[in-house]
């Protein structure tokens, strides 16, 4: 891993960029993503950073995330899994490959951890 300083940002007051979805994902509504990474390993395996998207339904394939909904509220239904609801401050762990279907009911800000596969 890369060496880094310590840090610390106020979460809801970060600016975020805007990281357009794939027209495929979405299901309904006019949802926009935006983000900011905060941190990323040398090797690209470790991401740390903040997401947010505005109301509306879209699918998705999971990464192998850890995440903390610091505002906002979603249904995350997972395909041949469990349906569940997240708010402010609801921690949720995300298996790498789960297709899920995101109905957000109310613009969701988080803060995650990704861990990508290697090579």
């Amino acid at each position: 891993m890369t060496e880094f300083t310590s840090f610390a940002v106020h979460v809801p007051e970060v600016r975020l960029e805007p990281d357009p979805l794939d027209p495929s994902q979405i299901v309904s509504g006019n949802p926009e993503v935006s983000g900011k990474v905060l941190w990323e390993s040398e090797d690209g395996t470790q991401v740390r950073g903040i997401w947010q998207i505005t109301p509306g339904v879209v699918t998705d394939t999971e990464a192998n995330e850890l995440f903390v909904v610091v505002s906002g509220r979603a249904t995350i239904a997972v395909d041949g899994g469990d349906t569940f609801g997240v708010g402010p401050g609801d921690a949720c762990v995300l298996r790498e490959g789960d297709r899920t279907t995101w109905t957000v009911h109310e613009t969701l800000r988080k803060a995650y951890h990704i861990t990508l596969p290697a090579g």
